[in-house]
Parts: C-alpha cells; sequence; structure tokens
C-alpha cells in the first residue's frame, strides 16, 4: 500500500497559491491588458487549500500525542506569520497612504485595523486611512477565520464520532450535505459571500477527512475515482449546482497528491506557500498603487510582482515562521 507521507502536497500548495495570485493580480492590477487573468480559478484554488487542510489535519490530530500538543502545532504554523502581516501592513502601509504621518498614526481606523485583523475578524476592519482608497488591504485573510475554525472543529469531530470509521464515516457525510444545504441556498439566492462561509466551505474540508479517514480504499481504486470525479464535476457545472462536486473535487486534489512521484520532494527547500499566499494580496495593491502595472509594460510588472512575492515568501518562511515550528 501506498505510503501516506510520500505526497505532493507542498507542490499542489504552491500551484494553488499561484492560481490565488494569478487571479488576484488580473483584478487588482486594474489593467485591461492583465484583465484576462481574472478567469484563473481563484475559487476552486482556495476551496481545494481547505480539502488539503481537511486531510492533513485530521492526520495532524491523530498523530499528536495530546491535545496541547496538536493545537501548538497548529497555532504555531498559522498565528505567527498572520500577525506578521497583519503588523506590518499597518505600519508600512502609511508610506502608500494620501495621509501624513502624523494623521495615519492618529486615525483610530488604524487601531480598528489592528484590533480586529489580530483577532481573524478581517470583515470588522479591512482597511486603513488613505490606503488603496480605503479598500480592503488584505482580502486573502478571509480564509484564515475558516481555517483556525476548522482546526478548532477537528478535536470535537474526533471526540463526537469517535475512531468507528463506519459510524464516522455517515457522521461526515451528514455533515457534508447539511453544508451543501447552506452553500446551495445562499448561492441560489445570490448571496455567494456569504455562501463561502462557515459552514458552506465546510464541505471543503469534510471531502479531505473523509479521504484520509479511507485512504486505503482510496488508493485502491484511485484511477476510476479520478474517472468519475472529472465528470461529476462537469456534470455538476453544467446544472449549475454544488452536489457532488465538493467531494468530487476532493478526489481530484488527493489524485495528484498521490500520483506524479516526481514531485515528492518539491518541498524540500522549504514551505513558501502560506508566506506567498498571506503576502501577495497587498503586494499587487502597492504595484497599483504606484501605477506601476498603468505607467510600465504591465507583463513585465507582473513578472517583477511575482518575483517579488516569491522572494518574500521565502524570506518569511527561511526568517521568521520556521522559527516557530
Amino acid at each position: 500500500m501506498q505510503d501516506i507521507t510520500k505526497n505532493n502536497f507542498d507542490f499542489i500548495r504552491v500551484l494553488l497559491a499561484f492560481i490565488v495570485f494569478v487571479g488576484h493580480l488580473g483584478a487588482l492590477s486594474q489593467s485591461d491588458k492583465l484583465y484576462f487573468l481574472t478567469h484563473s480559478p481563484v475559487e476552486v484554488a482556495v476551496f481545494s487549500f481547505f480539502i488539503v487542510s481537511g486531510f492533513l489535519i485530521a492526520r495532524s490530530y491523530e498523530r499528536s500525542s495530546s491535545l496541547k500538543s496538536y493545537a501548538k502545532k497548529r497555532f504555531n504554523r498559522i498565528v505567527p506569520a498572520y500577525l506578521l502581516v497583519v503588523f506590518l501592513c499597518a505600519i508600512l502601509l502609511s508610506l502608500v497612504s494620501t495621509q501624513s504621518f502624523s494623521e495615519y498614526f492618529s486615525n483610530t481606523q488604524v487601531y480598528k485595523y489592528l484590533f480586529w485583523n489580530s483577532l481573524f475578524m478581517n470583515f470588522k476592519a479591512p482597511w486603513l486611512p488613505g490606503v488603496f482608497g480605503n479598500q480592503a488591504v488584505n482580502g486573502a485573510l478571509w480564509t484564515l477565520k475558516i481555517e483556525m475554525c476548522f482546526y478548532i472543529a477537528v478535536p470535537f469531530i474526533f471526540l463526537l464520532f469517535g475512531k468507528n470509521n463506519k459510524y464516522r464515516n455517515i457522521s461526515l457525510i451528514i455533515l457534508y450535505f447539511l453544508s451543501l444545504i447552506f452553500l446551495n441556498y445562499f448561492e441560489m439566492t445570490g448571496r455567494a459571500s456569504i455562501s463561502r462561509q462557515l459552514p458552506g466551505s465546510l464541505c471543503y474540508f469534510i471531502g479531505g477527512m473523509l479521504l484520509y479517514f479511507n485512504f486505503d480504499k482510496f488508493i485502491r481504486y484511485k484511477h476510476p475515482l479520478f474517472i468519475i470525479a472529472i465528470i461529476t464535476v462537469w456534470a455538476d457545472l453544467i446544472f449549475n449546482i454544488k452536489l457532488l462536486s465538493p467531494m468530487m473535487i476532493s478526489i481530484i486534489v488527493l489524485y495528484i497528491a498521490y500520483s506524479f512521484k516526481f514531485l515528492n520532494n518539491f518541498g524540500k527547500y522549504g514551505d513558501f506557500t502560506y508566506g506567498i499566499y498571506i503576502f501577495h494580496f497587498p503586494i499587487i495593491r502597492v504595484f497599483q498603487t504606484l501605477g506601476l502595472f498603468e505607467d510600465y509594460n504591465p507583463y513585465v510588472m507582473s513578472i517583477i510582482c511575482m518575483l517579488v512575492v516569491i522572494g518574500i515568501g521565502i524570506s518569511s518562511w527561511h526568517f521568521y515562521e520556521k522559527r516557530f515550528l
């Protein structure tokens, strides 16, 4: 049977981060020449992150020696770098604010931003005074509060559903369809932004969990499951309803994770994904605010922007994130 630790999750996460980056680049650059990049499947990439988390966090909890050990590992992976980007944005973006330093730092919005964002409640104070036209500073951070909720939910799921795999599978499938009801209701009523929140996004996380709990069966039948998943996702797209597609996308993601062995060592130089994800949004906005996409060749500026994001992602890992792990 295939070794569960030999996988391509490092490659997948970097790929998903770049799909999100490309989509946001097209939308935030405000360049007509880059608008085609908005077709990047950002939503699918974000939900795929939840799928990967469902699989890996279930494994992390099951292998942790105690709840304290699990909580410490999850806290150290997410919170330090998250707080870093919140505080750096609050301080450094004063340089691109339309307000003077004295006006900026005397504005209570700066401290509201720091307070609410530090609590993962980005929606309470998403903007900084005079920065980016008082629009959201870092729209990518909305997923982190959901990720934290997933981390908290996993011990309760294990506690409530026990270790009996049959009972646990049935319970998770029920949760999956309850989540889908929420997701589809708000999408059909034109409130997609609500549908992506909890519990709507839970179905993707559960998809990853179910595949972890049934890993041996998945590996045994992964090729026919992959073909069925591709067909089912297309069917859901045609009928414009999410019924089986979250589970099927989970199968596709896990199929990629446990195929293509040449990608197994992709993360040997470090895990840069998180840094790329949490820093890319404000970096693109700074480029746009400085007029770089407008005054210079937008394609060249896109490459430079990408290199800056990669550089900061690598630096964040080596000089900050891995010290907590």
